[in-house]
């Protein structure tokens, strides 16, 4: 007798509870298509115009950030180093090269919720293009790890994987057609503590 609702709403409720964990997993995976990847470093330089497709717009909706549109600035994210072995805030790593042409930008750390990390007090947690030393060819190398390095150094000292964020500001880049020409900074594995 009651074998037949019973049913009818186990089926529905694994209908729908799998629908919408499948959305929310969706929308949490990606930031909408249209991504462009320079070496470890990823962007969606569509992510804030009207361009935008209806993934990217509803990761928008829900992430509740403000983003950058095309004429202010582009931001890039790296989840791997240049072997395409996942950051980790147990490692050390290296960032060296050049950013493409911009006004301004910052490099960043956050875990990956893209969360800043709990840095201890006056620790280096970003750089800037008007703080970062650099070479006299205009390179620069930065350092990222828990010990304090001479010259660029950011702290990075957690556990979990980690993105390192490069934001250009004010940059002739989000517009460019052939972006996928650009030299991005590569980032270079020093080691890892013991666990």
């Amino acid at each position: 007798m009651f074998r037949l609702p019973a049913l009818v709403a186990l089926t529905l409720a694994i209908a729908f509870g799998g629908g919408a964990w499948s959305a929310s997993w969706m929308l949490k995976a990606t930031s909408g298509f249209g991504a462009i990847r320079l070496g470890s470093w990823s962007a969606y330089p569509d992510l804030q115009t009207e361009d935008a497709d209806p993934f990217a717009k509803a990761h928008r909706a829900g992430d509740g950030r403000i983003l950058l549109g095309r004429a202010e600035g582009l931001v890039f994210t790296a989840e791997s180093d240049e072997t395409g072995a996942r950051l980790s805030g147990r490692c050390s790593y290296e960032i060296s090269g050049s950013t493409p042409p911009a006004r301004f930008w910052t490099l960043r750390v956050t875990d990956a919720a893209g969360n800043p990390l709990d840095a201890p007090e006056r620790v280096p947690v970003s750089l800037n293009s008007w703080t970062t030393l650099r070479n006299v060819d205009g390179s620069f190398r930065i350092r990222l790890g828990a010990a304090p390095s001479s010259g660029n150094w950011i702290w990075l000292d957690s556990d979990g994987g980690v993105s390192f964020v490069l934001t250009l500001i004010d940059t002739p880049t989000a517009a460019s057609v052939s972006m996928v020409e650009l030299d991005m900074p590569r980032i270079s594995l020093i080691g890892c503590a013991d666990a």
